[in-house]
């Protein structure tokens, strides 16, 4: 009986850590790109954020008027350079100072900015000046942190399109392209030297327009398929997201980086498209996100991440009218620019509380073909290359993968897990908090306390 409260103690404490890590979403995250002319001012979105669960922001710039609007949110903020100021940060420490004097220290830690992330997807640009400067200005940018006392608490990063592999399937696989050699290294030791993570924008969208088979359209939105095998390891993949992510990180393995962590700085799925887009609907933007981000909240990881999720930011926050190219490229965002969602995925906090409709079933396409995709990104000073093919070169994984198998259903059933399963961890918190009163109680009376509380 001695040991009773610190029993009672335990129980109460993991039920609570239980139900923390339940409810937890920190790794969902969305870019909010602003190539348009119709967005809602920034404090309209910062209050349509904390109406979710998204619990951080990626920022292609540094607004001030967005990053001012988040303060006090708790909101995690990415700020973003431009890759024409790479020269200069490269070039000039003060430029670097500049900056962080500019669009960091009048902000933060009210606005709760975690990472600045130097150009965007810059090794891919064919620029070659960008690319032999990204490093400089990725440690003049940190020495300046450095210097304002906020290196340990901001990090410093850039990111990178899957076209900085060379391989990715199967994902065991993975590997840089060894064009890149010293340059890819160089960038992987400041990661790793400084805490930072190495940032990629997976897009499965990309590879299955290489490949419009419906087994892959299935393997890509995370529904119910035969799944890709990795010969090398025996592991079953079920989905391109895992497959694409598990490539990366071999890709860092292959050159002894494992424990630099991996960041998922863009992927999504459009809703639409113009008439010749293979694979845009709302059907499998809905499917996509809402399975992406169940399978998050699931904790399951990656077959060769398992247990854990990895940060993920969704693509888009709001549909960008200006941005050049196809359709698609403006069809990518979540809401509408009157804070209505365009289809239901689950994030706002009151929709979590309620199941899901089924998700339709996905829209088909038949041709199959190996193709190079090349989309604008939302940094108007690169442009974003998703490469998928189903060679073993590809770069963005068509993947194979046997043993382990992780299926998904469809976003309902997946959305209903994630409710019942926040109902089961409440019931849990509620059960031994009774346990623990009851324990407390039958303690007390073998101690002989209430005869002692109630004697005149």
């Amino acid at each position: 009986m001695v040991v009773l409260p610190y029993t009672v103690a335990f129980l109460l404490l993991s039920s609570l850590q239980t139900v923390k890590i339940a409810n937890s979403q920190s790794f969902i995250g969305i870019n909010y790109g602003q190539v348009a002319d119709n967005l809602p001012p920034p404090p309209s979105t910062a209050k349509l954020l904390q109406s979710t669960s998204i619990q951080k922001v990626r920022l292609y710039g540094s607004d001030p008027a967005i990053i001012k609007a988040l303060a006090n949110t708790g909101i995690g903020i990415v700020v973003g350079t431009a890759n024409g100021d790479i020269p200069g940060l490269a070039s000039d420490p003060n430029f670097a100072e500049s900056w962080i004097n500019t669009n960091v220290l009048p902000f933060y830690p009210a606005s709760n900015i975690i990472l600045i992330t130097v150009g965007n997807e810059v090794m891919t640009s064919n620029d070659q000046n960008l690319v032999n400067k990204l490093l400089p200005a990725m440690q003049n940018v940190q020495n300046a942190l450095n210097d304002a006392s906020l290196g340990g608490k901001i990090k410093v990063s850039t990111v990178h399109s899957m076209g900085v592999l060379k391989q990715s399937e199967p994902p065991s696989s993975g590997s840089f392209d060894p064009s890149y050699g010293d340059l890819m290294k160089g960038l992987l030791e400041f990661n790793s030297a400084n805490g930072s993570p190495f940032a990629i924008n997976p897009y499965p969208y990309y590879a299955y327009r290489s490949d419009t088979r419906p087994e892959t359209l299935a393997f890509c939105l995370f529904q119910p398929n035969a799944g890709r095998t990795d010969g090398n390891i025996k592991i079953k993949y079920m989905n391109m997201f895992d497959a694409q992510v598990d490539a990366v990180y071999s890709a860092l393995n292959s050159m002894g980086f494992k424990n630099v962590e991996i960041v998922v700085a863009e992927t999504g799925w459009p809703f639409k498209g113009d008439d010749n887009d293979v694979g845009p609907s709302i059907e499998n933007a809905k499917a996509y996100n809402g399975n992406l981000i169940a399978h998050l909240r699931s904790m399951v990881g990656t077959p060769l991440m398992p247990g854990k999720s990895v940060d993920t930011y969704l693509f888009a926050l709001y549909d960008e009218d200006l941005k050049p190219g196809p359709g698609s490229e403006r069809s990518f965002g979540l809401f509408k620019t009157d804070l209505t969602m365009v289809y239901d995925v689950g994030l706002s906090t009151s929709s979590q509380n309620q199941s899901l409709a089924a998700t339709p079933q996905p829209l088909q396409a038949a041709a199959t073909n190996t193709s190079t995709d090349t989309s604008t990104n939302n940094n108007n000073s690169s442009t974003s290359t998703s490469t998928s093919t189903g060679t073993g070169t590809s770069t963005s994984t068509s993947s194979s993968t046997n043993n382990i198998s992780i299926s998904r259903g469809s976003s309902s059933s997946s959305s209903n897990k994630v409710y019942l399963n926040r109902i089961f961890n409440l019931g849990l918190l509620y059960g031994f908090m009774g346990l623990s009163l009851i324990c407390l109680f039958f303690f007390l009376v073998f101690l002989g306390y209430p005869h002692t509380l109630f004697k005149g």
